[in-house]
């Protein structure tokens, strides 16, 4: 019988925590199933000549099975994935993967499911988003104002942002790093791994350490392509997701220790909040956050984790 090809697409380097846990996966999944399945990996698109949101609509036309995406880009498509978006709204990274790992993780299976063309297989660390900038440090709110910052494409982060006084623009990830080295945004909200591995922690010398998102990257999978795999490869393919998604995630929480590191080598002013200043922030959102809440089920905010 002919081996399964799956093709599997990320985004970026490999130093990235998602690009060695697909390396992770390829030896998990030739361990469990040999020659059954034929694995081809593409880390990063950009070098395809693709724009890397241009992941989502290949993998739910069939151009690649899987990949990794952040859970922000998809949530206008499925609004209960909002529920990820809430700024200052988690207790810590452990509490909402292990209510990722259960019933929030499957409500939001089915809502993804129910609205694209996707499976959600596992949900990877997207890491701890803070603050940087080229300008001055920030502390308070007030040190936003008339900053340019460059956000993910999602509307509600934009609104955030806004509320904060800065001036949101979206670009996408594969553009980020040129877009920082040209001036073409003052600020930036990135988790440590992507300030450091994209450079840009070169030309960003104040890093506020805010913690007001914490990153979600769902692993999906096209469901048509997904569904006419044989049992066996099926199961093989969530079993090996089940063991790197435990090392990806140990991936992220290191590469925080190390990537704060590597800022203070370099000289970086990286500002700690007090829980004072920390509120502050969170007050200044609240409007916009409270109107989003009022739009998301109040059933699945229960199952958040709370701060």
């Amino acid at each position: 019988m002919a081996a399964t090809r799956i093709r599997f697409g990320g985004y970026q380097g490999p130093a990235s925590v998602h690009t060695r846990a697909i390396a992770a996966f390829d030896r998990a999944l030739e361990q469990r199933l040999g020659d059954a399945v034929a694995l081809q990996v593409e880390g990063n698109v950009a070098a395809l000549g693709h724009k890397a949101a241009d992941l989502l609509d290949l993998v739910e036309r069939g151009a690649f099975d899987l990949c990794y995406f952040s859970s922000s880009y998809l949530a206008p498509r499925v609004p209960a994935l909002g529920v990820l978006d809430l700024p200052f709204a988690i207790a810590t990274r452990e509490a909402l993967f292990a209510a990722l790992d259960g019933a929030l993780g499957e409500r939001l299976r089915a809502a993804i499911a129910g609205a694209t063309g996707y499976r959600a297989l596992a949900f990877w660390d997207n890491g701890i988003r803070h603050l940087s900038n080229r300008a001055r440090p920030i502390r308070q709110p007030t040190d936003c104002a008339g900053l340019t910052i460059r956000t993910q494409d999602n509307a509600f982060h934009q609104a955030v942002f806004r509320a904060l006084g800065f001036q949101p623009v979206a670009i996408d990830p594969s553009e980020l790093p040129a877009a920082v080295a040209a001036g073409r945004v003052d600020a930036q909200e990135n988790p440590l791994t992507n300030l450091v591995n994209f450079g840009i922690y070169q030309d960003h010398p104040h890093v506020t350490l805010s913690a007001h998102l914490f990153g979600v990257a769902p692993v999906l999978v096209n469901r048509a392509r997904h569904d006419a795999w044989p049992e066996d490869v099926r199961a093989g393919v969530q079993a090996a997701l089940a063991e790197v998604t435990a090392a990806q995630r140990g991936f992220a929480q290191a590469d925080d220790v190390t990537c704060l590191a590597t800022l203070a080598a370099a000289g970086n002013q990286v500002v700690e909040l007090s829980a004072a200043e920390r509120a502050a922030f969170a007050a200044a959102v609240a409007p916009v956050v409270d109107a989003e809440r009022a739009r998301l089920d109040r059933d699945l905010l229960d199952l958040l984790p709370a701060a």
